[in-house]
């Protein structure tokens, strides 16, 4: 009983826990595809979930026994919220107009970004030290510099169509500017101009998201990054990463479900250097 229970915690338990995370979080972008395909801005569903999330949270402290004497809330501590919290808007900002001109899937895609920028602003900060001699260093940068590439890839390169909904009758259809119009870079045909735009919104949006890590890390977290560091502590870093290639299949499945969305070749090749 004890065996079963303990194989449960630490195996069949994080195991469900990141893959509803991963769910959750592509169900979030799909949701606001879906919201925005039907006239929503998306400055208002970016105060609609964040006032959600504070009316959830605010008996969080009522409730929490991690420390009964609380710090005075000074200027500083006022200041790194504040920041935290315009990081945080910013970067969700820039993401859900990234999924307005392009796809949940492109955005998908590109969340695998953020492992190299994490590292690359860790480096700025000076909270990583860069040692060329070291095998891990050289590692950490090839993988940069292949992750990069494959945002690239993703963003420039649409390539032929691999799956194309019929658009079902719960799918919506593709609004905004359907301008069949392609771009030429070397050769290769992109995606739609807006597919561009979007990618780089998308890629200004988990360039913050390190950021917001990082400030982050000195006196808060979310549900999503609990679940994550009690995933780590238990299974390890490479568990944790294993799961990340996960949300582009998933949002690929729901776009072409939910948003009549169409799978092409550019995204697959991109996401898989990506997620190298």
């Amino acid at each position: 009983m004890v065996s079963r229970w303990s194989y449960c915690y630490k195996d069949v338990l994080p195991f469900s826990a990141m893959v509803t995370m991963e769910c959750a979080n592509v169900g979030l972008n799909t949701l606001f595809k879906a919201a925005t395909l039907k006239g929503m801005s998306y400055h208002v569903f970016v105060v609609y979930a964040y006032a959600i999330a504070a009316l959830v949270l605010l008996p969080a402290p009522f409730f929490s026994y991690r420390s009964r004497v609380l710090p005075p809330l000074s200027f500083p501590i006022l200041c790194k919220i504040g920041l935290l919290g315009l990081i945080g808007s910013s970067s969700q900002i820039m993401g859900y107009t990234g999924i307005n001109y392009s796809s949940p899937t492109l955005a998908s895609a590109i969340s695998n970004l953020t492992p190299a920028f994490t590292f690359v602003l860790a480096i700025i900060f000076r909270m990583e030290k860069l040692v060329w001699k070291r095998t891990s260093s050289a590692a950490k940068v090839m993988g940069t510099i292949i992750s990069v590439t494959g945002a690239f890839v993703v963003t420039l390169y649409k390539g032929p169509a691999i799956v194309i909904a019929s658009t079902p009758s719960m799918s919506l259809q593709q609004p905004l500017n359907p301008s069949k119009s392609n771009l030429v870079f070397g050769g290769l045909h992109s995606a739609n101009p807006n597919w561009v735009i979007g990618g780089v919104f998308l890629t200004a949006e988990y360039i913050l998201v390190p950021l917001w890590y990082i400030v982050q890390g000195l006196f808060g977290s979310c549900l999503n990054n609990t679940v994550h560091t009690w995933a780590l502590r238990l299974k390890g870093p490479v568990f944790v990463a294993m799961f990340k290639p996960l949300s582009i299949a998933i949002a690929a499945a729901m776009g072409v479900m939910f948003l009549g969305d169409t799978l092409h070749l550019g995204s697959l090749i991109g996401a898989t250097i990506i997620s190298i």
